[in-house]
């Protein structure tokens, strides 16, 4: 039992970080909301590290997001939650990886394999909060920047200046509203795989730990005893008598 929870945790948690990698790669975390538009409007999407657009004619131009000074605490913030929840997932699927039962390496303890899984559930678990904070927090600046834009067209600051949203495809002095991307969703979904993965792994490590008995036995070794001569006493009186005769 304990082994497949080790192995079902190491596939969940590698499909989760894959799954973060590719949304923190994607380009429509946020995407234009057409609804009202006519079809031959411009399109955009954004991303973590570029903004996109596509014409009426159909050409995409993407302009990428470099530097760090022209973006807002919080954009930068989701990019480095994302980013240490790659990096933290990675690492924790390679130590999965080699703590897995079913795989021999040189003369490993079982109670070394069990501690190396246990850290990689541990940094499962850390990545998945990350991609989920991040994630999170991006909706959560898309959905105050969509309510601003409905109830004041002319809406212009938060997430136009800080996420990137809102300040580029806008048609005349009117704001165009944004929603949720699929990268989004693909990001959030990886979290949880990491976060049931990381929790799989956990509750493997106490059945991988090698079976510890309670009674702990105690040797005892018996005392040397001396060796001493046994005389027998018809002897004893014996030489006393012949000791008597020579006197």
């Amino acid at each position: 039992m304990a082994t497949a929870l080790q192995t079902g945790g190491f596939v969940l948690g590698l499909l989760g970080a894959a799954a973060i990698i590719v949304a923190t790669g994607m380009n429509n975390w946020s995407v234009k909301d057409r609804q009202g538009d006519v079809v031959t409007s411009v399109y955009t999407y954004k991303g973590l590290w570029q903004n996109c657009e596509v014409g009426t004619s159909g050409f995409t131009e993407c302009r990428p997001l470099y530097g760090l000074l022209g973006f807002s605490g919080t954009f930068q913030a989701v990019r480095a939650l994302m980013i240490v929840g790659i990096v933290l997932g990675v690492i924790g699927a390679m130590i999965a990886l080699f703590s897995l039962k079913c795989l021999k390496m040189g003369s490993m303890e079982d109670s070394s394999k069990a501690k190396m899984t246990l850290t990689a559930g541990v940094m499962f678990i850390i990545a998945g909060i990350c991609a989920i904070a991040g994630a999170s927090i991006y909706a959560n600046q898309i959905v105050a920047s969509f309510m601003m834009t409905t109830y004041n067209p002319n809406y212009g600051g938060g997430m136009g200046q800080g996420m990137g949203i809102g300040g580029m495809g806008g048609e005349g002095n009117m704001m165009p509203r944004y929603t949720f991307g699929p990268a989004l969703f693909v990001a959030w979904i990886g979290a949880a795989l990491l976060l049931l993965g990381g929790i799989l792994k956990c509750v493997a490590f106490r059945g991988l730990q090698p079976d510890k008995s309670t009674y702990t036995g105690v040797a005892y070794k018996v005392p040397q005893t001396q060796n001493r001569p046994v005389y027998d006493d018809h002897h004893a009186e014996d030489g006393k008598r012949d000791n008597q005769k020579y006197v």
